[in-house]
């Protein structure tokens, strides 16, 4: 052996995790090792390039950055990096520069690939075992993104123009044209007039923008001299200063507003308008739900099915997380529904009744993405006549579902839609499904409570969706047989994992080496939280906000609930970016992944996921199993 290859197979007996392998393997790695120098200031590994070594610090210094700039590690002798590009997608994603004059030894991929495969202690040194490794996976896609780290307050670019709310529309327009802006917040001249209003907005009393002077004074003929009070929107959306883009962005999408007021302690410090979010949200999200509501029938609607592919792929690529890409597809979702409901009563007319037009499942969730089915119902004013009435509210239910088809949302299998007349009933109905469903919990009525329990109202009487909440969580807290019900049917799923953690694949012919992450991954994480949330009479939707109920509840063993976020982040986010591939790769997206398509973290850590919800499960079934029926 030469004089070189000992100096490296010394350093390597000095240095973990190769001071661990059997002295054979570190004898063919140190005749298998390049060297490389860099000078101090010399650029290493750059964002996105293509690495194809294991980079070990013989001596000198390294400076590992994030990829917004941020200092992520200093490394010196027997420092590792550019382990994770290697493990994920052979891209360098922790870019590195010489911080001193530096020789560094190069691992070719080949031989990292072959020393992770066969050495369990090499394999969890470079990327961190169990719980922590998936908890570094998941805070690294967070920090990656700067929708999630940026607060609303840095957007604010001037001091709000306010207005008393005793002015007139003239004044109003007069200061506008002032301060050459285009909205105008409207506040509160005296604290007692706030303190009287049960508003979050505290001394912000409405908002009035260039549209409202347009559409509500000049278009009626009203006099300038018009009260501002009766222009404005006093129903305003708004944010706190402390909130983060995302929410903001969130906010403008729920409510199709382009200009969002930013309060601190109740008093507005700035509005931020649609012009603010798009320099922050390169994913045209805002765009594609704007573009809905400008389109006037189905056929241009089913148009828009491309856009909103490419925007699904965009927050992918842009590493937005799976809650960020949840919300906006449903939001989406949503927003194709109300414009389809619009349609309906300007082709059917106005409804005879009042109704509340229902969104279940993952998009009442805010967790829906490319791949779904339609899950709707109706609540009925409790005045319904099926005489007088069901003829109207029959031909509206299938309009929306016969348009929702169109436009990619394909009809429910299981006939959950408000073309069945049992989803299309009047309220007191709804309330004595509920009521019934968890007095006596038959396979039937889990399987509806399953599916109807996450409901959201998106047009008409949006309230009764809230009351029916209520209600749900009001009876399923105070049952304990129905919550033992729920948790042994949340069971019937489970993660694909076989003996060694092994990937237990389907068996039918298509996707016989595949599993089916959605039904093996997500459904049951959605499931298991929906029953821990009605135990602890949580009102929340969507999974990530029921488990922050749930941590706050304390009933869940200390670190579980931090554990169950993270794989259910993990698992969703593999499942996104399979369906984004997909779409890439012109392939109908599914659900259905490959593991041999997973890069060896990916396998890894996903296992570590499905180890959690196995764990949970087994939980889930030991907390519930006092309340068992009898």
């Amino acid at each position: 052996m030469q004089a070189e290859q000992l100096e490296i197979l010394d350093f390597l007996h000095r240095h973990p995790p190769f001071r661990d392998l059997p002295e054979e393997t570190l004898g063919w790695l140190s005749q298998n090792i390049e060297i490389s120098y860099f000078k101090a200031g010399t650029q290493i590994l750059q964002f996105g390039d293509e690495v194809d070594a294991l980079h070990v610090i013989r001596s000198g210094a390294v400076e590992v950055f994030r990829r917004n700039g941020d200092l992520y590690n200093r490394l010196s002798e027997g420092g590792i990096f550019g382990e994770f590009g290697l493990l994920r997608n052979k891209r360098v994603r922790f870019p590195a520069k010489a911080l001193e004059d530096s020789l560094v030894y190069l691992i070719p991929e080949a031989i990292f690939n072959e020393l992770f495969e066969n050495f369990e202690l090499f394999a969890d040194f470079v990327e961190i075992e169990d719980h922590t490794r998936l908890r570094q996976a998941v805070s690294r896609r967070e920090d990656a993104n700067e929708l999630m780290t940026s607060k609303v307050e840095t957007l604010i670019t001037r001091e709000p123009v306010t207005l008393g709310i005793q002015s007139t529309a003239q004044e109003a327009a007069v200061l506008m044209s002032e301060e050459s802006v285009s909205s105008l917040l409207i506040v509160y001249e005296r604290a007692s007039d706030a303190a009287r209003q049960a508003s979050s907005s505290g001394y912000l009393a409405g908002i009035v923008t260039d549209v409202d002077i347009r559409k509500r004074l000049v278009a009626p003929g009203l006099s300038y001299s018009t009260p501002v009070s009766e222009i404005m929107t006093s129903d305003l959306a708004s944010i706190e200063h402390h909130q983060f883009v995302f929410e903001a962005s969130l906010a403008m999408l729920r409510n199709n507003i382009h200009h969002l007021p930013v309060l601190k302690k109740g008093h507005p410090i700035g509005v931020i308008a649609l012009s603010d979010i798009i320099r922050y949200e390169s994913q045209n999200s805002l765009f594609v739900v704007s573009s809905i509501f400008h389109q006037h029938n189905v056929e241009e609607l089913k148009a828009l099915g491309p856009d909103v592919n490419a925007c699904f792929s965009r927050m992918v690529n842009e590493d937005a997380n799976s809650h960020m890409v949840g919300s906006a597809m449903s939001i989406i979702g949503r927003s194709f529904k109300q414009r389809l409901l619009e349609l309906a009563e300007a082709e059917l007319g106005p409804p005879p009744i009042p109704y509340c037009f229902l969104a279940l499942g993952s998009m009442a969730r805010e967790e829906q993405l490319i791949v779904t089915d339609q899950d709707n119902a109706l609540i009925l004013d409790n005045r319904f006549d099926p005489a007088r009435h069901d003829t109207y509210f029959k031909a509206l239910a299938k309009f929306v579902s016969d348009g929702l088809a169109e436009c990619g949302y394909t009809y429910c299998k299981g006939d959950i839609m408000a073309t069945n007349i049992k989803w299309r009933q009047p309220l007191h109905v709804w309330e004595d499904y509920f009521t019934e469903w968890i007095e006596n919990p038959t396979p039937e009525f889990l399987l509806n409570s399953s599916i109807f329990f996450d409901l959201d109202g998106v047009w008409g009487k949006t309230e009764w969706a809230a009351d029916l909440r209520e209600l749900i969580v009001r009876e399923a807290r105070k049952s304990p047989r129905f919550l033992s019900c729920m948790a042994r049917n949340a069971l019937r799923r489970t993660p694909p994992l076989g003996f060694f953690k092994s990937f237990v694949m389907e068996k039918d012919g298509r996707h016989s080496n595949s599993f089916n992450i959605k039904r093996r991954g997500t459904a049951p994480l959605a499931d298991l939280i929906r029953v821990h949330s009605l135990a602890c009479g949580s009102t929340s939707l969507n999974s990530f906000d029921r488990l922050q109920d749930i941590i706050d509840a304390d009933i869940l063993p200390h670190g579980h609930g931090l554990d169950l976020r993270d794989a259910l982040e993990f698992i969703a986010m593999v499942r996104i970016r399979h369906q984004a591939l997909d779409l890439e790769a012109n392939r109908e997206p599914d659900n259905n992944v490959e593991p041999e398509n997973l890069s060896d973290f990916e396998r890894k850590t996903l296992k570590d996921a499905f180890q959690i919800l196995s764990n949970a499960q087994k939980y889930l079934r030991f907390r519930y199993q006092s309340q068992r029926a009898r």
